[in-house]
């Protein structure tokens, strides 16, 4: 007797076609899911009959509304997870900025450095802070080629830039005829225009040659936790319609191989508050959710469409009690930003995620009380950003990932 085993399961998704929500897409272009656990399972409502029974027993239950509930529990790593991210976020990945021909000049300024040109504007040319880009010219010095720099301030001249690379930029310039450009392609939510994304995923038991596809499938959040030790992890949460299809063949004919990418430690890359590089946050988690309801009709064991709402960002940290700045922006109801920087290593080129919010307001504060280190807990939430000014986007939340063409 063979029993199904978790490293024989494959699961594989493929995105619907816009407008046609629950409906099987064809069974070739799939990708294969990195994942530590995933789960999909068709649920139905139950209902028990309440009728009062001279035998004292239940005489019949019905099977009500079926539905489908995903979970995936994740490492976290570039390219692997941006197709659910850009549909919470209701964007697809885009390219971002881009310049061309520039004359830059490159200067140390403290802990950071800046990237002034001659003439043009990064504003205009569609550079973001929180955006990660790469330099590319003939007139550079190796260390500053295409070496991992993350904008952490930016004015129409200057961009301030941190170095995620473990090789240090080398001041020089002004280089002619000088190249910058967002490394590989981001999402945001859009003041307009969103998208409303399903999918269809199967779970193929191979030893035991059993197909489950379930359709409709809409993702509705993704929470990651960023430990000081350990790597970066993702959960992510899923509504769907139905199982629409089982079988002992695979539907989805070669789906995709997974990517081989590294997987992040939080340990590897930068924490940016206000501008400034913080070395105190101990832990941080961010939950970013797309809210969903099941629209039941009556005549219909299926739901009808599931509705999508507000697109919400919010998290926690927790932060070393070294001075008042943390516990003043609480205080204060401060409107701050924070940019979170994610790589795979301490290569120039190393692949790279970041997460940007340009409005967090924190709600709580509270602090241990312990023997060692006392650390400050902190709830806080990102609101759609209105102070675009110093190069901030008009969103709640920019994600970017290096990897992405």
């Amino acid at each position: 007797m063979t029993i199904a085993k978790g490293v024989a399961k494959k699961v594989a998704y493929k995105k619907e076609t816009a407008g046609q929500w629950g409906v099987l897409p064809g069974a070739s272009g799939a990708k294969l899911l990195r994942r530590v656990t995933a789960d999909f399972n068709l649920v139905k409502e139950n209902y028990e009959s309440n009728e009062i029974n001279p035998s004292f027993q239940t005489i019949d239950s019905r099977h009500g509304v079926r539905s489908v509930e995903g979970s995936l529990e994740a490492e976290l790593s570039p390219g692997t997870y941006s197709d659910f991210i850009g549909s919470i976020l209701a964007k697809n990945f885009a390219s971002g900025g881009a310049t061309t021909g520039a004359s830059i000049t490159i200067a140390a300024s403290g802990s950071f450095f800046t990237l002034t040109r001659a003439a043009g504007s990064w504003l205009t040319d569609g550079f973001y802070v929180g955006n990660i880009i790469r330099l590319t010219g003939a007139g550079f010095a190796p260390a500053n080629v295409g070496n991992n720099l993350l904008i952490v301030g930016l004015t129409a001249l200057v961009a301030t830039v941190v170095v995620l690379s473990g090789t240090t930029l080398v001041a020089e310039g002004p280089i002619a005829s000088a190249n910058a450009a967002v490394v590989g392609k981001q999402s945001y939510v859009p003041l307009s225009g969103h998208t409303d994304d399903s999918y269809t995923v199967e779970q193929w038991f191979s030893d035991i040659a059993q197909s489950e596809v379930y359709t409709g499938l809409k993702p509705a959040s993704i929470a990651l936790s960023l430990p000081s030790t350990g790597l970066v992890t993702a959960s992510l949460s899923f509504m769907g319609k139905n199982l629409e299809r089982t079988g002992t063949t695979q539907y989805f004919t070669s789906p995709a191989a997974t990517n081989t990418e590294g997987i992040f430690a939080a340990v590897s890359g930068a924490v940016i508050v206000n501008g400034q590089p913080v070395g105190l946050i101990t832990s941080m988690d961010l939950s970013i959710s797309r809210n969903q309801e099941a629209a039941n009709v009556v005549g219909s064991n299926f739901a009808a469409d599931i509705f999508v709402g507000r697109i919400t960002a919010t998290g926690s940290l927790s932060v070393y009690f070294q001075d008042a700045v943390f516990r003043n922006y609480f205080d204060n109801e401060d409107k701050i930003s924070i940019v979170v920087a994610l790589t795979t290593g301490e290569e120039k080129d190393a692949e790279a995620m970041s997460f940007t919010m340009g409005k967090v307001k924190i709600n709580s504060g509270s602090k241990t009380d312990a023997e060692l280190g006392l650390t400050q807990s902190m709830d806080f939430q990102a609101l759609q950003n209105d102070v675009v000014a110093g190069g901030l986007i008009a969103s709640t939340i920019l994600v970017q990932d290096t990897t992405l063409v």
